[in-house]
């Protein structure tokens, strides 16, 4: 009786003692964020706001983009926000911080608006809506509307 009551114990606290002791670190994934736009400029300037203020508490963070509807807007060579600042600035910065941007190729042609438009860090997605639910379902991302 006495050894299955020390094969039960061991069998329970094994795993409490092994737990982070005498294993190799595993390094943490960064989290992974998709950030829908879909509501035109206004969402869009919060969205570039939120997006470099997260990435200056979370450097490490993997950010994408997804725009359709009236949210393709600011990915449009000469877009600017109501103050006339425009976006291909911080697009371009954001970026270069690893920020990617995706735009629905299902707006684009319901818009009549030409691949060419767009600022070249735009890369076209075929449905925006499949984009972001790829992104959630398979590749782990959480989702954030401004």
């Amino acid at each position: 009786m006495k050894r299955r009551t020390i094969l039960t114990s061991i069998a329970v606290l094994l795993p409490a003692l092994t737990l982070g002791h005498g294993l190799p670190a595993v390094a943490a994934e960064p989290v992974k964020v998709v950030y829908h736009l879909a509501d035109g400029i206004d969402q869009a300037s919060r969205a570039m706001a939120n997006i470099r203020n997260h990435l200056r508490a979370e450097p490490d963070t993997r950010i994408a983009v997804v725009a359709n509807g009236d949210g393709i807007r600011f990915l449009l060579a000469g877009a600017r926000e109501r103050n006339g600042k425009p976006f291909d600035v911080a697009i371009t910065a954001l970026a270069a911080q690893g920020v990617e941007f995706k735009v629905c190729g299902n707006t684009l042609t319901a818009h009549d608006v030409s691949p060419s438009q767009l600022v070249p860090e735009a890369k076209l997605v075929p449905a925006g809506v499949v984009e972001l639910a790829r992104l959630q379902a398979k590749e782990g991302y959480v989702y954030i509307r401004p």
